[in-house]
């Protein structure tokens, strides 16, 4: 979990996928996975981490050793099963997709293999851009860089 969390901060994202030997996607493990047994330990409420930022060198140090000392692999902590889309999947269908099972982020995956992650924010992004991706057959493909989703 610590090299986990060190990806997660290394790369400035929440959330990564775990693939088998073959780079097949088999779950998500996310910040709320490696954080949620922290705190149930320490009795905290749901919106926990606003104590970190109250009491930040107590809880800031607690939580580092946690993460440090927890012996568990991704493999205990991630969300399975993967949900995925593949790169023809419309704006519309991923945003319900996100929805129907309460998940932030989805895997784009081609011939098996992950080839992106469409988040509820590069949903936002690509809506502002485009709003009229939602009934747009062409916003629904990976195109070279017009928005995150077009």
């Amino acid at each position: 979990l610590p090299q986990v969390a060190k990806l997660m901060a290394t790369n400035d994202i929440s959330a990564l996928p775990a693939c088998d030997d073959s780079g097949t996607p088999i779950g998500m493990i996310s910040e709320g996975d490696l954080l949620h047994s922290f705190g149930k330990r320490h009795g905290l409420r749901r919106s926990w981490w606003l104590s970190v930022l109250a009491d930040s060198d107590r809880l800031t140090q607690l939580l580092a050793d946690h993460v440090r000392s927890d012996r568990r692999c991704a493999r205990d902590l991630m969300t399975t099963p993967v949900v995925s889309v593949s790169r023809s999947t419309g704006i519309g269908a991923i945003a319900g997709l996100l929805l129907r099972h309460h998940i932030k982020r989805v895997p784009v995956v081609d011939n098996g293999k992950i080839v992106g992650i469409v988040s509820r924010a590069d949903i936002t992004y690509a809506l502002a851009q485009h709003p009229e991706a939602l009934n747009d057959e062409r916003h629904t493909r990976r195109r070279g860089g017009d928005s995150p989703l077009g």
